[in-house]
């Protein structure tokens, strides 16, 4: 079989996409990046209090928080979990959990202020945010304004 006989499956055109996100991400630009399949999905949270949420989140994961987007325009928090949250994330009144087929834009990863999104916590590896001490956290700090119908207005889908 010649290299252009090669087809390439359906998983790995994903991966491929990946890929080539995780590359635009290094060159320092922004990137769509699909939210499910082997990387993460998200929690999107109002503001709040940022700075103590995160810094709780820091204690809970000894030493530093795995990734979190601050959006300020929007007044949103972005938490990044592991994948497959979404299929165990039960309603929030303060927090909506996000996977396939919905896409993030992630800033540069360099960017760590504002102007527009930035990481408030970095994008490492080896890092996400378990879900069950984030559902704790919200419960604590009730972080407004709760994103629900705002998000699912954006994307067009039903509250029930």
């Amino acid at each position: 079989m010649s290299i252009a006989e090669v087809q390439v499956r359906d998983d790995m055109g994903d991966l491929a996409d990946r890929i080539r996100a995780s590359r635009a991400i290094a060159d320092q630009r922004e990137v769509r990046m699909p939210l499910g399949g082997s990387l993460f999905d998200t929690v999107i949270t109002g503001m709040g209090d940022a700075a103590a949420m995160v810094a709780t989140m820091d204690e809970i994961q000894v030493g530093a928080c795995g990734p979190v987007i601050a959006d300020p325009d929007a007044g949103w928090l972005y938490w990044l979990v592991p994948p497959g949250t979404t299929a165990r994330w039960d309603p929030h009144p303060y927090g909506l959990c996000l996977g396939a087929p919905h896409i993030l834009t992630l800033p540069p990863l360099a960017r760590d202020v504002p102007p527009g999104p930035y990481w408030l916590r970095p994008c490492v590896s080896d890092r996400l945010l378990p879900p069950v001490p984030l559902r704790g956290l919200l419960e604590r700090f009730r972080p407004l304004p709760a994103p629900h119908e705002s998000i699912a207005a954006q994307l067009g889908f039903p509250l029930t």
